[in-house]
């Protein structure tokens, strides 16, 4: 899985393509394609544009979660991969392991959390049984 440090800033990216875009010293081909990508980046941006980095970080690993998960449908899926393609992250950048890791991990502390539900719980539960690692 990505890494914190690994995940592009959209916010940054953007930055770096307008500065190309006004910069003399940039070829009208390099403009072009920066000013291509900009919208292509603008256009997908379905991250709040408020949230921190540390957030998006977060959703971005949502997503990343729901591309892997068998009962998330493949229009969702595709959906994700597109989002993820917009912030600069592939699947070839994710790795299975660590992923499956974070997943028991999250399902372990959900059943220590006293926000979540009963029935979220009995779910977790039935996974890490279903992983053996009850």
């Amino acid at each position: 899985m990505v890494s914190s440090e690994h995940v592009k800033n959209p916010d940054r990216v953007a930055a770096g393509l307008r500065a190309s875009i006004k910069n003399p010293r940039v070829s009208d081909e390099a403009k072009a394609h920066a000013t291509e990508r900009l919208q292509e980046l603008e256009s997908r941006q379905h991250i709040d544009p408020s949230s921190t980095h540390e957030n998006r970080v977060l959703d971005l690993r949502l997503l990343i979660v729901s591309t892997q998960d068998q009962n998330t449908s493949e229009d969702a899926k595709k959906h994700a991969r597109e989002i993820l393609s917009a912030a600069g992250i592939h699947e070839q950048d994710i790795d299975p392991e660590q992923h499956e890791t974070r997943v028991l991990a999250g399902y372990k502390a959900a059943l220590h959390n006293p926000k979540v539900s009963e029935e979220a719980k009995q779910h977790a539960r039935e996974y890490l049984k279903e992983h053996d690692t009850a």
